[in-house]
C-alpha cells in the first residue's frame, strides 16, 4: 500500500499531517508524533505581536547598556520570558530532527517588518511555512477588496525572504472565496490549508459578561472546508491541505476524495494521543483495501467535480435536492 504523497513540493510518506498546537510545541513532542507515524508537522505560530516585542525589547536593552548584562541574559535564557522568538528557531532546529518535514507558523494580521522572521524560521531548518493571518474584518467602513488585499501583500511579502514553500491558511469568510484562493495562487502561494478556525466571542446572560474560548472541533465542522477542497481542485496549482474536523480514518479519506493533498489534525490528537495517528493512518490503509486503492493517488480528487465541467452536487441543484431531503424526512406527519 502507497501512501506516500506531496505537499508544498515536499515529499511525505503519507497525507497525515499534525497540525498547529500543544501536541507540536517541544521538540519530544513532534518526535513523538513522527515515530506514530505523521507525515508531517506545522509547529505552534510563532505570533506578529510576540515578534515586535522581541525586538522592543531589543531596543530598549541595546540603549540601556551594558548595566543590563543581568537582565538580558535573563532574557535569553528564560522560557516564560517575553523572547518566545528566539526559543521558536530553537524548537525548529530541534523538531528538524525528528525525520518528518517541519513546516513552521507565522501568525498576524498586517504586512510589516515582521514578517522578516520567516527568513529567520528558513535558516532554522524548517522545511516550510504557513501563514497563519488572523484578521476579523470589523471596520464596517473598510472595504472588502482592501481587507482581501492584506493576504495578498503579506504573502507577497514574506514570499520574497524565503526560498522554501509558503502556504496559506485560509478563513471560509471571504465574499468569493474561489475568488481569493485563486488570487494568492497567482500571488505565489505554494499552498492553501482550508479553513482557519476563529475564536468567537459569546455573551453570557447570566453574568452579563462577554467570554472568547476556544473549542476543539467536530467532525460536523468539515462539510464546508471539503466542498470547497473539492471546487477548488484543478482550479489552482497550489497543493490543497484540510484542516478541521478529522476524528477519525473516514474523516481523512473523505477529505482525499475531495482532492487534499493531505489532511491535517490537531482536535483528535489533544482527545486522544500521539499514539492517535497510528490508528487514523492504519484505518487508512484498511479502507484502502476495501476499496481495491493501492495508491494513495487513485483516490485523491476522486469525488471533486472536473474543472471544465458544471458541478450540480457542490452547486445549487445539490442545495435544492437537500432542501427536498430534509423536507421529507423532518416534515410533520
Amino acid at each position: 500500500m502507497n501512501l506516500s504523497t506531496s505537499y508544498l513540493g515536499l515529499k511525505l510518506r503519507n497525507p497525515l499531517v499534525a497540525s498547529a498546537g500543544p501536541m507540536t510545541q517541544t521538540a519530544e513532542r513532534v518526535e513523538r508524533l513522527a515515530e506514530a507515524g505523521v507525515g508531517a508537522v506545522v509547529l505552534p505560530s510563532l505570533f506578529e505581536e510576540q515578534i515586535r516585542a522581541e525586538a522592543d525589547r531589543d531596543e530598549r536593552l541595546a540603549e540601556a547598556g551594558t548595566d543590563s548584562f543581568a537582565e538580558a541574559m535573563t532574557y535569553l535564557i528564560d522560557p516564560d520570558a517575553s523572547i518566545w522568538p528566539r526559543h521558536y528557531l530553537g524548537l525548529i532546529e530541534r523538531a528538524a530532527g525528528s525525520g518528518v518535514p517541519v513546516i513552521a507558523s507565522l501568525n498576524g494580521s498586517t504586512a510589516g517588518g515582521w514578517t522578516d522572521y520567516a527568513r529567520a524560521m528558513q535558516e532554522a531548518g524548517a522545511a516550510a511555512i504557513e501563514l497563519n493571518i488572523y484578521y476579523l474584518p470589523a471596520d464596517p467602513v473598510v472595504l472588502a477588496r482592501d481587507n482581501e488585499q492584506r493576504y495578498i501583500d503579506i504573502l507577497t511579502t514574506v514570499k520574497a525572504v524565503v526560498s522554501i514553500p509558503v502556504a496559506v491558511k485560509l478563513t471560509p469568510y471571504f465574499s468569493s472565496l474561489g475568488e481569493m484562493a485563486v488570487r494568492l495562487d497567482r500571488a505565489g502561494a505554494d499552498g492553501l490549508v482550508l479553513f482557519n478556525r476563529f475564536m468567537q466571542t459569546d455573551i453570557n446572560p447570566d453574568t452579563l459578561t462577554v467570554s472568547t474560548g476556544f473549542q476543539l472541533s467536530r467532525p460536523a465542522e468539515a462539510t464546508a472546508a471539503r466542498s470547497w477542497i473539492a471546487r477548488l481542485r484543478g482550479q489552482v496549482h497550489a497543493s490543497l491541505a484540510a484542516s478541521t474536523g478529522v476524528e477519525t480514518a473516514d474523516d481523512v479519506a473523505a477529505y482525499l476524495l475531495a482532492g487534499a493533498d493531505v489532511v491535517m489534525t490537531t482536535s483528535s490528537l489533544l482527545r486522544h494521543g500521539a499514539a492517535h495517528a497510528a490508528v487514523l493512518l492504519d484505518g487508512l490503509t484498511a479502507w484502502m483495501e476495501r476499496k481495491g486503492f493501492g495508491d494513495i493517488g487513485e483516490c485523491r480528487g476522486l469525488l471533486a467535480p472536473a474543472a471544465d465541467a458544471a458541478q450540480p452536487s457542490y452547486g445549487r441543484s445539490g442545495y435544492l435536492s437537500a432542501v427536498e431531503q430534509a423536507t421529507r424526512t423532518y416534515a410533520p406527519r
